[in-house]
């Protein structure tokens, strides 16, 4: 990791840190002032964006098909990919036609001369980045963003585009391949195209931070937001009732479905090549009193590395990096260097992170990553409800209310 990136990564780690109040102190305590002023600033803009979509002076595009909206409050760590992955699997399965549209955060867009030339000889904008045509994948990790290649690789028969205007990547996959179903990843902020189902995610574990807007909280918008949703998502549950949060749900949002879902490990997927004939698939019993170390850049690692506890691992050492962060050649050389010298057998990381490891990267230890499905706790009837309006219109869809007053 060469130095102007160590910096920007050890600043933003620092930020994320007085965020979540793990810095005390003078300087952190300033720090957060100067952060507050522009969360003030923030709110006035997501509140006035609102209002100009609620008052129909910015107008939203129909597309004459379905649309969900799967999105958070919150920037990161809600574990909304599995939510995603398990309802476009759910429609796909009752036979919808389903693209799920995604602007890719911190892909890799294509150079600057193709999009001049592209400008110069084509009379239109250029198509959405196709990531899956839902036969196979076409693009990776890089250029298409963590989540979206993730969906890709466990979705087959599902499209998925990515493209930051999601107008244009909706019309785009109803014409190229006919889809009936746009799920919309990461959509509760983007209002230009309008769904018919608004499902909320909340992390039980935090659901909003310290109650600020960024950047001196983790809230895109304010809370009294929670009444634009159709459904809400209580993730990462321990399935103990959390009444005090479920009031809060209430109050902003009366009558509104609450369906609770917990991340459950499922098996370790050896990471890098591997011979012929194996899959490189672990059971979870494979990590009771395994010596682990454990490397993650995601947002909240904390979950990740208590996964690894329950299950019975013996962490030997962890190393936590910026969110989406994408891994170099020195950044795995220091990684194994660390495990070595930690007496650490194997090195364990997330799912997310490992599609941002290069495939033919040389293991001296194995690593491995986690695989994460959603299980529904409870609300389960009111999950197949929501799957069932969709496949069924006709029944009637739940209204996703109009855009509520900031």
């Amino acid at each position: 990791m060469n130095w102007l990136k160590r910096q920007a990564t050890a600043l933003e780690l620092y930020t994320v840190d007085v965020i979540y109040g793990r810095r005390a102190g003078a300087a952190p305590a300033i720090y957060g002032a100067v952060l507050q002023a522009f969360s003030w600033l923030f709110q006035v803009i997501a509140r006035t964006r609102l209002w100009l979509y609620r008052h129909r002076i910015l107008h939203d595009q129909p597309l004459g098909c379905l649309v969900v909206v799967v999105g958070n409050l919150t920037v990161g760590g809600t574990g909304k990919t599995p939510v995603v992955e398990k309802f476009a699997r759910a429609l796909h399965d009752r036979g919808r036609k389903v693209a799920i549209l995604s602007r890719g955060y911190k892909s890799k867009a294509p150079p600057a001369w193709k999009r001049w030339w592209w400008s110069f000889t084509q009379a239109e904008e250029p198509p959405p980045r196709i990531v899956s045509d839902g036969r196979q994948v076409l693009l990776d990790s890089e250029q298409a963003g963590d989540e979206p290649y993730m969906l890709a690789r466990n979705l087959p028969g599902v499209i998925v585009l990515v493209d930051k205007n999601r107008v244009k990547a909706g019309a785009y996959a109803i014409k190229k391949f006919g889809c009936d179903t746009l799920v919309l990843d990461d959509g509760f902020q983007y209002l230009p195209l309008k769904g018919r189902l608004n499902l909320l995610l909340v992390d039980k574990t935090n659901p909003f931070g310290n109650g600020h807007l960024l950047p001196r909280g983790i809230l895109r918008e304010p809370i009294s937001h929670l009444r634009r949703a159709s459904y809400v998502f209580l993730t990462k549950s321990d399935g103990r009732r959390d009444p005090e949060l479920e009031r809060l749900i209430e109050e902003h949002n009366p009558g509104v479905d609450i369906i609770e879902c917990a991340h459950r490990p499922q098996y370790l997927q050896r990471f890098g090549p591997l011979t012929p004939g194996e899959d490189g698939r672990q059971p979870l019993t494979f990590l009771k009193g395994r010596r682990v170390f454990a490397f993650s850049g995601i947002a909240t690692p904390e979950s990740f590395e208590k996964f690894l506890r329950d299950l019975g691992a013996l962490l030997m050492g962890r190393e936590r990096f910026v969110d989406h962060y994408r891994y170099g050649p020195e950044d795995l050389a220091e990684l194994f260097a660390a495990a070595r010298q930690a007496g650490a057998e194997c090195l364990v990381t997330t799912e997310k992170d490992a599609v941002r490891i290069s495939e033919a990267m040389e293991c001296p230890l194995p690593v491995y990553y986690l695989r994460l499905e959603i299980e529904i706790l409870r609300g389960a009837a009111d999950f197949d409800e929501a799957v069932g309006r969709i496949c069924f219109p006709a029944t009637g869809l739940k209204s996703a209310g109009a855009l509520s007053q900031g």
